[in-house]
């Protein structure tokens, strides 16, 4: 597929992020606008958003079963399924595709993107979590375990997650503050409760899921039920997680927040990009198996700036290096009945690569905090406070760009008495 032309001619240029190939889903507002007193759902469109709301409200743009778009989230497009996607797109491909007859009724509809505040663009019903990243996870369990024993022997046959907390995700530019919590203290018995020494990002794609599940679901059904992909943060106290994680693994040590980018891009603006999974060394049991490419050739990368200073970036990997598909992840929750909603959200684990500036989170990069990693004006091994950490991906089709936004977070110091009141 090669870029398709728009009218609107930000978005005609190889590198603009927001194509009309891409027309990812997002909520907004912006002052002396109707969304101002309350948020609309827009689609991204060169340097600008489509409010999507207004154009359904005014009745240019129709959807079974709408209104759909009078709510500021996209629940209620992603649960009622994949030919309520395809109408959207084809609508609005329609309404700004070059030469369009109704030009003059949409153009009053969209917003410039930098006087527009990008909010949360669904409501997280259920938030999972996985360790899907092969490399990441032999890394991990190479500093803790040692190279023979880095994967657990579960590993090559199941995607391993465990359920998060949805009540933390947060959208792209909402601070972090850095968490207390229980420590091993120096003596390795008695801990301390302290603020996190060694936090941590890990680089994620996170899915989307749109069509709820009723008990089990094939790899090929759960593949149709993902209504789009978001990039991920997954903030993580290592200090504090070492401490809890046996036997039962992470609990507060990645509660603190998980940072998503503002804008969903649709499973639809990504199908050129599709590869497949790496060869397996242990063959799946046949629940598992799938049944075509499941990943997506997207480029990642992560930038650090201290306060003040210039960004580093200290990572650069690619989403066709994970383990398991999100399609396989989400066919694995369902094996025990688990309901799937829409608005769940599954984090894909940390995506790293098999070279050390690959890495996907400072845990890795300065190889447990022995190998501090260059930035500008100093050395990190962990997040310090006023740093801002930013995850960035693209796939790159013919001629255009299918972006996601900024994911950016800034850490902000401890609360001096998190009890005080």
């Amino acid at each position: 597929m090669s870029l398709m032309k728009s009218w609107v001619e930000s978005a005609n240029s190889v590198d603009a992020p927001f194509p009309l190939n891409n027309l990812p889903c997002g909520v907004f507002s912006a002052k002396g606008t109707a969304s101002e007193d309350e948020p609309h759902c827009g689609m991204a469109i060169g340097d600008f958003v489509l409010d999507v709301t207004a154009l359904e409200a005014e009745g240019l743009l129709r959807l079974d079963g709408g209104p759909l778009l009078d709510v500021p989230f996209w629940n209620a497009v992603m649960e009622a399924g994949p030919e309520v996607w395809a109408s959207l797109r084809a609508q609005i491909t329609g309404l700004l595709k070059a030469g369009a007859s109704k030009r003059f009724l949409v153009e009053d509809h969209l917003v410039a993107l930098k006087k527009a505040r990008l909010e949360m663009p669904f409501l997280v019903s259920e938030y999972t979590d996985f360790y899907a990243g092969r490399h990441h996870a032999t890394n991990v369990g190479t500093m803790f375990r040692g190279a023979e024993n880095a994967l657990p022997p579960n590993w090559l046959h199941i995607p391993i997650g465990y359920n998060g907390r949805a009540s933390s995700v947060v959208v792209s530019g909402t601070e972090v503050r850095r968490p207390w919590g229980q420590v091993k203290g120096p003596d390795h018995a008695v801990p301390a409760f302290q603020p996190s020494r060694r936090f941590d990002i890990e680089l994620e794609m996170g899915a989307v899921v749109g069509v709820p599940s009723e008990g089990p679901v094939t790899v090929a059904e759960a593949d149709a039920m993902i209504f789009g992909y978001v990039l991920l943060n997954d903030w993580s106290a290592r200090d504090i997680q070492a401490w809890e994680y046996q036997p039962l693994g992470p609990f507060q040590a990645k509660a603190t927040a998980t940072t998503i980018s503002p804008w969903v891009v649709m499973k639809a603006a990504l199908e050129p990009f599709r590869v497949s999974t790496p060869p397996r060394e242990v063959p799946l049991l046949p629940h598992l198996q799938e049944p075509g490419p499941m990943l997506y050739d997207i480029a990642l990368e992560v930038g650090l700036t201290p306060a003040g200073g210039a960004e580093t970036v200290i990572s650069r990997t690619n989403y066709r290096e994970m383990y398991y598909s999100t399609a396989q992840q989400l066919a694995h929750h369902t094996t025990s009945g688990c309901p799937m909603n829409a608005g769940d959200l599954l984090g894909s684990g940390t995506i790293s690569g098999p070279d050390k500036d690959s890495r996907g989170s400072l845990l890795e990069l300065s190889w447990g905090g022995k190998e501090p990693i260059p930035v500008a004006g100093g050395t990190r091994t962990f997040i310090e406070d006023n740093d801002t950490l930013t995850l960035r991906g693209h796939a790159q089709g013919d001629g255009y760009t299918i972006g996601f936004g900024d994911c950016a977070g800034k850490v902000i110091p401890a609360l001096s008495d998190p009890y005080a009141r």
